[in-house]
């Protein structure tokens, strides 16, 4: 017989590739456990962040953005790809071959681009603590966001409107930009894609934890130069800044997993790029797929193990997870009792070789009006710096300080 035109289109578009049959069952069988762990984890994610106002910041708004993205990434691709590798190719036409290729680009960039905002965010409340008072609001957050997912939005639209284009890839059960066929449009959105979503966002993301690791540690340093009459404003500071590194810490695990995940992927389109696409297998292409698409599974359990509110909401408001329950209390409540007698022991060891001179000075004249407020008040409410006057002698610039790092703590004594 004889092809159409159409018909020639239609079948060098969704061409099937030779491999076993047994090769898709075991794609499908992986695809849907990915599928069913992205959809429930992050949902539970979502469920969690909303039902405890406690966890509803300014910082974890970007958590839940986060799980919205991963969210939609699982319950677009996963059953689609799942059905496609069952009928051993692709099933819903060209349509559905860009839509689904859409939506995947769309939801995976916003991820990557979502974790570079949850970075800089970070950067500049550990770096800059009393510029990011000023700077950080609900509108800021929601902006930010926003910003976030109309750069993703741009680039994956790219395709739809002639800057390369989306085809099945692979065993020919999934879809994506055409990375393969080796045209000027092709390359150059491939070259800018992999360049301002994954390589420079995560240069800038290393920057970042490079600076915020190294402002932590000369931050620690200083609080062990300061002598006992500073003993309140070091303590306030520095378990604000364990608050702050500990939800950096959180956010950066679930950066390398991301990173790890979409690496493969990553080197399978730099190699066709690089002109040799040629010696990139079905399975070769089709294996970093999968591996790229899991990584929405993987954000759940790690708040899961690191989160500890997360654990408790999920423990109240889940019966069926009540195992998830922190058994904490009197362990932590040491841990941070030691914590506290550690660095006021250290405070005093070095204010008596240091401070020998000034040890006359009275600590209730420079924090005696300095009261801290209880932690079950809202994080959100907090007094403005500028009810303090500014002060002319240099003990009551340390008091500005301290009442700085006491209102950052209150804003994000909840994050973690």
């Amino acid at each position: 017989e004889r092809w159409s035109g159409l018909d020639r289109f239609q079948h060098s578009f969704f061409k099937k590739v030779d491999v076993p049959d047994h090769v898709h069952y075991i794609v499908a069988f992986f695809v849907c456990i990915i599928g069913t762990l992205g959809v429930t984890g992050n949902a539970l994610v979502m469920f969690a962040f909303w039902s405890n106002k406690k966890l509803r910041n300014l910082p974890n708004y970007f958590i839940m953005n986060q799980a919205v993205s991963d969210f939609l990434m699982a319950f677009t691709q996963s059953p689609i790809f799942f059905i496609n590798c069952l009928y051993k190719e692709w099933i819903f036409g060209e349509y559905g071959c860009k839509m689904y290729a859409f939506c995947g680009a769309l939801f995976g960039i916003t991820s990557m681009i979502n974790l570079l905002a949850i970075s800089i965010d970070r950067y500049l409340v550990i770096t800059q603590p009393l510029k990011a008072l000023g700077r950080s609001s609900r509108r800021r957050t929601t902006l930010a966001i926003l910003m976030v997912w109309l750069y993703s939005f741009a680039w994956s639209f790219a395709p739809l409107i002639g800057w390369s284009s989306y085809i099945p890839e692979g065993l020919m059960t999934s879809c994506t930009w055409d990375y393969v066929t080796y045209t000027y449009a092709n390359q150059s959105y491939t070259m800018m894609l992999c360049c301002f979503t994954f390589f420079i966002p995560l240069g800038v993301i290393f920057y970042c934890y490079l600076f915020m690791f190294l402002a932590i540690r000369t931050a620690s340093r200083e609080v062990e130069n300061l002598g006992t009459q500073v003993r309140k404003c070091t303590l306030i500071q520095q378990k604000s800044i364990r608050n702050e590194w500990k939800l950096a810490k959180i956010a950066f695990v679930v950066i390398v997993v991301y990173v790890l995940s979409w690496s493969p992927y990553a080197t399978v389109t730099m190699i066709s790029w690089a002109g040799h696409a040629n010696i990139l297998s079905p399975y070769s292409k089709a294996v970093p797929a999968v591996i790229a698409k899991a990584s929405t599974i993987y954000n759940p359990f790690i708040y899961a193990i690191i989160h500890t509110k997360y654990r408790t909401t999920l423990a109240e408001k889940v019966p069926c997870l009540r195992c998830l329950s922190p058994r904490k209390d009197k362990k932590d409540f040491n841990s941070e009792s030691s914590f506290r007698d550690s660095t006021i022991s250290r405070q005093s060891s070095v204010s008596r070789t240091h401070f020998c001179a000034t040890s006359s000075i009275s600590s209730s004249m420079v924090f005696g009006d300095v009261v801290l407020d209880p932690p079950e008040r809202n994080n959100s409410s907090f007094r403005s710096t500028s009810s303090f006057k500014m002060p002319k002698d240099k003990c009551c610039k340390t008091k500005i300080i301290c009442a700085a790092e006491k209102v950052r703590e209150q804003r994000y004594l909840q994050c973690c």
